[in-house]
């Protein structure tokens, strides 16, 4: 249990440095060097884009190399990059260090919940919903921090100091993540010795090619990103329509976005309890639901109580997908190929993180809010059905 104690509390800080410099933080930096909504969608959905290309390499790479060398490597990129921030001048140098900053979590992420998977046994939901929760705290602690940052102190906007300082702290707290990684990520392996090159590379393409064969994998995954595509549209411009059209504070925004992550914090460990006991798929359809719901709604409310119901129910319902999805995926597959179905898993998951703020964007830019967000709902009305058929009732 020491593995998994330590995981959370690396988890939970390398979470925090990724979090200041992401909500509501990027969105408004964004804008703030020019960025119109279609670039404030590519700016936010970019480093996302980075899981969509390693996620799958790198999962399956620690089924073969070993866990601990694999997570090591994401742990120096989440030490390394919040300092390119402090040097950021223009929108396309921004769209730059946001996509290598996504190297952090494509590659920690998947490899991190191998890892649980690996010593959680019967209770995969329950623990790999505690681990996601210990993570979503450091999520919950760096969205209002960041906003009150930004708006301390200001009448006309935040200024280039405010930003910095906020990237400051994510630079200081991917340090931390990293140095304790590097001191108390003793983990032991489950790989094969004295293997070539040639018979390592066999085995990463056996495990991809097990993982992508597999339809219920894939299906489930992909219930998760549709989720994740709303998630990220939420995330790109719930700060933006709270200041520009509600007119809220840059904190008040912080908080809408806070109070989701608290929901879903709260509920998932138990949620993930229930869904070991009682089955997945009821929440996860359950949960999709709620998300589309509450998505829709959004841009017809102006008032802060209005936005905060919204968000809360919006949490509640993505707490019932992801703490169900990867448990899902992970149930499905063998063991000794946990990294790859983890790796597959997050690169789905990013594909619909990445398409949401992008496709966002273009829609807002084109068509408007009232419009651009049910249409994104119906998307997940759509999917389920689809995993209904393609996943059949667990025994």
């Amino acid at each position: 249990m020491s593995t998994f104690n330590n995981l959370c509390t690396v988890g939970f800080l390398a979470r925090f440095s990724y979090a200041l410099a992401r909500n509501p933080v990027l969105p408004l930096f964004a804008l703030f060097l020019g960025a119109g909504p279609e670039a404030i969608g590519l700016a936010v959905g970019i480093s996302t884009v980075t899981g969509i290309f390693f996620k799958l390499p790198a999962g399956a790479l620690s089924d073969v190399v070993g866990r601990r060398r694999t997570m090591l490597a994401g742990l120096v990129v989440f030490g390394v990059m919040p300092f390119f921030y402090l040097f950021i001048e223009s929108y396309s140098a921004l769209v730059v260090v946001r996509f290598l900053h996504g190297l952090a979590t494509a590659i920690y992420g998947p490899v991190a919940m191998a890892v649980v998977a690996d010593v959680a046994g019967s209770r995969k939901g329950e623990m790999l919903s505690w681990f996601s929760s210990v993570g979503i705290i450091g999520t919950l602690l760096g969205a209002p921090i960041g906003g009150f940052i930004l708006d301390a102190g200001t009448n006309g906007g935040p200024v280039l100091w405010q930003f910095r300082l906020v990237f400051a702290l994510s630079a200081l707290a991917g340090v931390a993540a990293m140095v304790l990684g590097f001191r108390t990520l003793g983990i032991e392996e489950k790989i094969e010795h004295g293997l070539g090159f040639g018979a390592r590379m066999g085995k990463f393409r056996e495990g991809i090619r097990e993982v992508l064969s597999d339809r219920r994998i894939v299906t489930t995954s992909s219930m998760e990103g549709v989720q994740n595509m709303t998630m990220g549209a939420l995330e790109a411009f719930l700060p933006v329509y709270a200041v520009k059209v509600a007119g809220l504070t840059e904190f008040q925004a912080g908080l809408l976005w806070g109070a989701q992550i608290i929901v879903t914090m709260l509920s998932k460990p138990l949620m993930g309890r229930v869904s070991d006991a009682q089955g997945r798929r009821p929440l996860i359809v359950a949960g999709l639901a709620l998300c589309a719901v509450s998505f829709a709604a959004v841009p017809f409310m102006e008032g802060f109580w209005l936005l905060l119901v919204a968000s809360l129910i919006f949490g509640l319902g993505e707490a019932l997908v992801t703490s169900s999805s990867a448990a899902l995926v992970a149930d499905m597959c063998r063991e000794r190929h946990f990294g790859s179905a983890m790796g597959a898993f997050g690169t789905i998951f990013d594909v619909g993180h990445a398409s949401g703020p992008i496709l966002a964007g273009l829609l807002v830019g084109w068509l408007g809010y009232q419009i651009s967000f049910p249409l994104m709902s119906i998307v997940l009305v759509a999917a389920i059905p689809l995993f209904l058929k393609n996943v059949p009732q667990e025994d």
